[in-house]
């Protein structure tokens, strides 16, 4: 019995995502597909230690789900005739095969991100539901890791459930002249996940693992499923990126900055595999903003240490994502880099013309490469000032420390 129970718990683990994706596909709604799923495991915990476990555990749940589904939506349209017509339109689904579903699964997936990430939903609802549904992440952890409710959570995953279902949002994944554009809140929801694992917003930690390792096993995913260019180029700048953690922070989470880090913390088996992608991505032509991006960190995990970095040809990378993806933010980096390649002088002006410009008024980062580089050329107190601002528009604590530490530094 024991070793059935724990084969229960290893199957929910890696094939519970799987299984709801195909019954979201077989009932058509996200709520009684999550009920069939926790019926099924139910019925499994209840008859494997007795019956043995299924020679296909992953198509034997996705019948029983099914069929626990049906039972459901049966005893309560004795008491809502409405649901009649859903009856008849469940019940007429065949169940699937061992054979179908394990063809099907991986497209079930698919579709499920899709849906998931359709741009019809707001950006922090098409986060929410991809890590509810296609993670598996509880509404409690999604709370925690976005510092917010789990009331406001729950609200975020109802409201775009009900919207895919009173839109009638098709579950399936777009077709070529429609993918572009879907690709598109596919990779943002994706990176955003990412970008808050990599670097908190808000909190004590500096970074969050689980949310960076949920992206790049949603990246790894997406690639496997559908391998187009910039879903590489996605995947390469997370796993380049990610690279650098260790090195981040000391071991009592204070921050270091890229130039010191200590580079042989970097994991070189996720610079490998970043690089290899990253190349493959740029050999087929039209790269766009992920791969350019990512081939921006891959010249950074090249560098044997700082001095060493080919800033010339970050630059250079710079100028091709801001003509395919103009912004302030790259406008930023990119004249970072020109500091770096030119002197702090001449990226000084850039980032004072970027912030006359207001679109960068309350950006963090943006008065904070404002001080440092006002602090590189010796002006102190135009130093002080931007670095006190960014101080007021930083929540993140190790960011805040270091911060507090440069000012103590200009006296």
């Amino acid at each position: 019995m024991t070793s059935a129970l724990a084969t229960v718990d290893a199957v929910y683990r890696s094939e519970s995502r799987r299984v709801l994706a195909t019954l979201i596909r077989l009932l058509g709604d996200f709520d009684i597909a999550e009920e069939a799923l926790h019926e099924a495991f139910a019925a499994a915990v209840e008859q494997w230690p007795h019956e043995g476990v299924p020679a296909n555990p992953r198509a034997w749940l996705v019948s029983t789900g099914r069929f626990k589904a049906i039972d459901r939506i049966r005893r309560r349209a004795k008491f809502d005739v409405s649901l009649e017509d859903v009856v008849e339109q469940v019940e007429s689904i065949p169940d699937p095969t061992p054979e179908a579903d394990n063809e099907g699964v991986e497209d079930d997936r698919l579709r499920l991100i899709f849906t998931c990430c359709h741009p019809a939903l707001a950006p922090d609802a098409q986060v929410a539901l991809t890590l509810r549904e296609v993670c598996g992440m509880t509404t409690e952890e999604i709370a925690r890791a976005y510092l917010t409710s789990p009331a406001t959570v729950a609200q975020r995953i109802v409201r775009a459930k009900a919207k895919i279902r009173d839109a009638r949002i098709p579950y399936e994944v777009p077709g070529r002249t429609e993918l572009p554009e879907r690709l598109e809140s596919v990779l943002r929801a994706i990176y955003l996940v990412f970008n808050e694992g990599y670097l908190a917003t808000s909190g004590e930690s500096l970074t969050r693992h689980d949310l960076s390792g949920e992206a790049i096993r949603l990246g790894r995913l997406l690639v496997e499923l559908l391998p187009e260019p910039e879903a590489v180029g996605l995947l390469a700048l997370m796993l380049l990126q990610e690279s650098r953690r260790a090195a981040r922070s000391t071991e009592d989470g204070e921050l270091v900055l890229l130039g010191d880090q200590d580079r042989t913390l970097w994991n070189h088996e996720q610079i490998s595999d970043g690089t290899t992608l990253v190349e493959g991505a740029l050999r087929t032509g039209g790269a766009g903003p992920y791969a350019i991006q990512a081939a921006i960190a891959a010249l950074h995990a090249a560098a044997p240490n700082a001095e060493a970095t080919d800033w010339p040809q970050i630059v250079a990378l710079y100028d091709v994502l801001l003509a395919i993806e103009p912004s302030p933010v790259i406008e930023l980096n990119r004249a970072v880099a020109v500091a770096m390649r030119d002197g702090p002088a001449v990226g000084l002006t850039l980032v004072d013309a970027l912030l006359a410009r207001g679109d960068l008024a309350d950006y963090r980062l943006a008065h904070a490469a404002r001080a440092d580089l006002c602090r590189r050329i010796g002006r102190a107190d135009d130093a002080r000032s931007a670095y006190r601002r960014a101080l007021e528009l930083t929540q993140q604590a190790s960011e805040r420390r270091f911060i507090e530490r440069r000012l103590a530094e200009l006296g």
